[in-house]
């Protein structure tokens, strides 16, 4: 395969995924509703990039990442790993791919074993997929792979209470990258953490894909950490990808209300642009994903929402090339002017 065509294979596609969790009630446990988590979203990334996934919290960002990679079962739609889909696979397949799709969650200490020490936390998956051959080689491959995500190889044999937040971060992604994943979904890696210690973790993650020919799925709700490390930007809001593109096309021309309204809301430390910013402050709570609004989940927020928002439900618009935008605004139905 040519430099070109490797460059832009397509490593991920996801097509119109849905995952709905039941609300059960009653004597008999029966199906009263159901919570809309993510509700047809589709993308797709290319080896060695980074979709940074943001939007508030209780959007489905994280059950987004979770279903992408199986680890949630779907309701609806397809999710293709290398022209593969997981969702089809048989049991021997999906273990093989589990070494090629990986994930660091976001509690560093709650998604580790506490009565295990750090060699065993992170070899265990190198025996259960028989890729070291005994204790040895084992030890061999954690030690490389520790020092790799900056600890020391005397820190193998500790515990994960004696290690701080950012070292115990460090531990989850030495533990995802010893079986050399193609993919790794990074769950609020570094929410949890100090922003200095944050900085080191976000440039850790930036070398190890350099190095290793990563491609990250970046969930979060830190608009400059996402800014920083991704190629491509999903915007979610209430189970749905209301816009996704280039990073650039994203921060420098963003054409969702809910996008702008995103943008205007992060911290910078520059003055010229606070300056000459415009605060957008939505008005009301994000609707309950049980009972989401009719028509366009986000006009009961939207500024420029009309009759129209209320009653139909936008369909995905290509703006520009690579650009797409769920709003009425965007297909021209209605306009800023218009309200």
């Amino acid at each position: 395969m040519s430099d070109t065509a490797t460059k832009h294979e397509v490593l991920l596609r996801v097509d119109d995924l849905v995952k709905h969790f039941p609300i059960r009630g009653g004597l008999f446990k029966q199906v009263k509703s159901h919570v809309r988590a993510v509700d047809h979203v589709s993308f797709e990334i290319e080896r060695g990039k980074v979709l940074g996934i943001v939007g508030e919290s209780g959007c489905g960002k994280t059950t987004l990442g979770r279903t992408v990679l199986r680890l949630t079962p779907r309701t609806a739609g397809k999710v293709f790993f290398k022209d593969k889909d997981i969702f089809e696979q048989g049991k021997g397949n999906l273990l093989k791919l589990r070494t090629k799709m990986q994930i660091i969650f976001q509690d560093p200490y709650s998604s580790l074993n506490p009565r295990l020490p750090v060699n065993e936390i992170i070899g265990e998956a190198l025996v259960q997929h028989g890729m070291v051959k005994n204790k040895s080689e084992m030890m061999d491959r954690v030690i490389d792979i520790i020092e790799k995500c900056g600890l020391f190889p005397e820190q193998a044999c500790r515990y994960p209470h004696q290690f701080s937040g950012g070292q115990r971060q460090r531990i989850c992604i030495a533990r995802a990258l010893v079986l050399n994943p193609e993919f790794v979904v990074c769950d609020e890696t570094v929410s949890a953490l100090d922003v200095s210690i944050q900085s080191q973790i976000i440039n850790l993650l930036k070398e190890m894909q350099e190095h290793l020919g990563l491609t990250y799925l970046f969930i979060s709700h830190d608009l400059s950490v996402v800014r920083f490390i991704s190629d491509q930007v999903g915007v979610m809001y209430l189970g749905e990808l209301v816009e996704y593109g280039e990073k650039n096309q994203i921060f420098n021309t963003p054409r969702h209300p809910y996008t702008e309204a995103l943008l205007s809301a992060a911290p910078t430390f520059d003055f010229a642009e606070l300056r000459t910013r415009k605060r957008i402050i939505l008005k009301g709570d994000i609707p309950s994903p049980v009972n989401p609004p009719s028509g366009c989940r986000f006009h009961t927020r939207c500024p420029f929402a009309q009759e129209l928002c209320s009653i139909e439900s936008p369909e995905d618009i290509e703006v520009e090339p690579g650009h797409r935008v769920r709003c009425h605004m965007a297909s021209g139905k209605i306009s800023a002017s218009g309200h």
